[in-house]
Formats: structure tokens, sequence, C-alpha cells
């Protein structure tokens, strides 16, 4: 079962794609989400989760501050079952939070997307290629402001990824099969 953490949307359980996503744990969320929260970065906050799978750490952002979210999911199952949490947190919201899903490739809305965005989250399949990821990094600097913050999910058998100009890592934390790095723009 997957649910809200905390945040005006706290406890609510959200619906998870049958098959071909990982959702973050729990644990690893609440994890995160203390240390976004320490930083005080989430409020007011515009947040991209990239292979958002039920779109748990986007939907996570907007239930505790981020104003504006975008869940990007390519896989048209999941991408149907992001739209659904995200209604149901809408619903819960005390006022308005954007959400919007793109259902579509990732490496395609970053190199469409326009703005910038102060909080991004890519928890990528295990499976994806690192060049694969390093092209979505590479990609994403231009639509980061310098108090951005990125944070990647992996498995903790993956290579550390490998960080393009404009994007260094500042720490990373392993919670068992998974490693979460965090990287700030230069």
């Amino acid at each position: 079962m997957t649910r809200i953490v905390s945040g005006f949307a706290g406890s609510l359980t959200l619906k998870v794609p049958k098959s071909g996503t990982r959702p973050t744990s729990d644990q690893v969320r609440e994890a995160m989400f203390s240390a976004l929260d320490a930083r005080g970065i989430l409020d007011g906050a515009q947040v991209l989760d990239l292979y958002a799978g039920s779109g748990a750490l986007g939907l996570e952002a907007a239930s505790r501050g981020a104003s504006e979210v975008v869940l990007v999911e390519r896989g048209s199952a999941a991408a149907a079952v992001c739209r659904g949490n995200a209604q149901a947190v809408s619903k819960a919201a005390p006022s308005k939070v954007a959400i919007d899903v793109a259902a579509r490739p990732v490496q395609s809305y970053l190199d469409s997307a326009v703005g910038l965005f102060d909080l991004v989250f890519l928890d990528p399949p295990y499976d994806l290629p690192e060049a694969e990821l390093a092209s979505n990094l590479g990609a994403l600097v231009r639509l980061l402001g310098p108090d951005s913050l990125v944070v990647v999910e992996r498995s903790s058998r993956s290579p550390e990824p490998t960080w393009p100009a404009g994007l260094v890592p500042t720490r990373s934390k392993k919670y068992g099969e998974t490693v979460v790095w965090w990287a700030v723009p230069e």
C-alpha cells in the first residue's frame, strides 16, 4: 500500500499501477521529505516528478506545500493512475494546487519543457540504461534555477549517476536496496 505520509493529504491511500513501476517505500519517502522540509524547499515550490509511476513523490510534495506539480509518466496505465491520484490529492487540498500529468516519455518532455523547477525527482526504473539517465540529467539543467534541487533514486547496485556540467552532487544516502542522490546547480 502506498500512501501520502504527511501534509494536508496525509494518510491518503494512493493507487499503484498493476505492473511496470516500483513505488518508493514509505520509509524512503519519509526520510527524503523530512530532509526537504528541513531545507524549506517545499512551500510554494514548482515540482517535477519524472518517471512518476503512481505520482507518489510529486503528490507528497503537493501535500506538503508545493504549489505546482508536473508528473511525467510515459506508460498509459500508469499515467491514468497518476491522474486519479492527482484528483484525490487535489480534492483534499484546502486551497488550489496545480497538478498536471504529462503522459509522454521523459526525454521528450524535457526537450520541450519551459520554465524553471525548484525541485525535481527522477525515480526511473532500475533497469534504465545509465546513458539515458545521463541524457535526462543533461536536458534538465536548463530547467533549474540557482536554488533548485534534484533528487535521483536508483538501485544501490547502480553506479553513481553521470552528472552533466552544471549539476553537482551534494549527498547520497543508502536505504537497503535504494540509494538517493541529491544534486544542485553549479
